[in-house]
């Protein structure tokens, strides 16, 4: 009876321990979703009013009004969409040669894959700003989409998973006659669909939000992403964060109903991080 009390106490407390921290990080959401049915002056009042005087609409009216958001929607869309397929064809592609491929080199190379780990991105946006002016891509989407294409990271995270599946089914693909290709296209990519799609919402999640890289290689309104656009609501001395959360309610809103309904994979994918190789 006592060792069935400790485990009960024990787990309570963990649960209250969990909703603690569910509040903690649902607080600022809730604030910013409410912020965006205020007014400025409700915005600004001290002490802070939590809950504003009427709901009203009229933020995310003068946003549309002030952004040319729908534009911004799209080149986001885009970018997410090209960067996301682009990533995730490489990154397996490259894992599976790494993790299945015997070739001169491979560890070695593989070694300098796991260096760039260790390189701060801020760190080579110099020279990769300087390529881009070079290529004359700037404002265009190719210096949006191209650079970010390949993924030391995704492929360090396939890799692992390739590592898992068994010899024997390469085995067999070879005495059926498959290539390399066929074998990692028809047999061990389909192996591999929950790492697939918790990389695949990594990347998705990371594009979406991507602002610096976008805020560099890009000047004009018409090739603006989601993250620049709302950044332009801020100004240099005064902010109207009623707009600014309005804006940011309607730029997180995809990223929250794909959460939701990938959660699963998304947790899974963390897992999946601690496969040994």
């Amino acid at each position: 009876m006592n060792t069935t009390k400790k485990i009960d106490v024990s787990i309570f407390l963990k649960q209250i321990i969990l909703i603690m921290g569910s509040v903690v990080m649902v607080i600022p959401f809730l604030w910013m979703i409410l912020t965006s049915f205020k007014t400025l002056v409700e915005t600004n009042h001290i002490p802070m009013i939590w809950l504003p005087s009427k709901f009203n609409f009229d933020n995310y009216f003068e946003v549309l009004d002030k952004l040319s958001f729908g534009k911004y929607y799209l080149n986001t869309i885009f970018i997410t969409l090209s960067i996301t397929l682009g990533q995730v064809f490489i990154c397996s592609l490259a894992a599976y040669s790494f993790a299945r491929l015997n070739f001169p080199g491979r560890n070695k190379i593989f070694f300098l894959l796991l260096c760039v780990l260790m390189i701060p991105s801020q760190m080579i946006i110099i020279p990769q700003y300087l390529l881009m002016v070079g290529f004359k891509w700037l404002n265009t989407y190719l210096a949006l989409i191209i650079p970010n294409l390949p993924s030391a990271y995704g492929t360090f995270f396939l890799r692992q998973f390739f590592l898992t599946l068994p010899k024997e089914l390469e085995d067999s693909a070879k005495i059926d006659g498959c290539s390399y290709f066929r074998t990692y296209w028809k047999i061990m990519l389909p192996l591999c669909s929950n790492a697939l799609i918790a990389f695949t919402i990594f990347t998705v999640l990371w594009a979406w939000n991507d602002l610096l890289w976008p805020l560099i290689v890009t000047s004009k309104d018409s090739m603006r992403v989601l993250p620049v656009g709302i950044a332009t609501l801020c100004g240099q001395y005064v902010t109207d964060y009623n707009l600014l959360m309005a804006a940011s309610v309607m730029a997180i809103l995809p990223m929250v109903v794909m959460y939701i309904f990938g959660q699963k994979y998304f947790i899974s994918g963390i897992a999946l991080t601690g496969i040994k190789a």
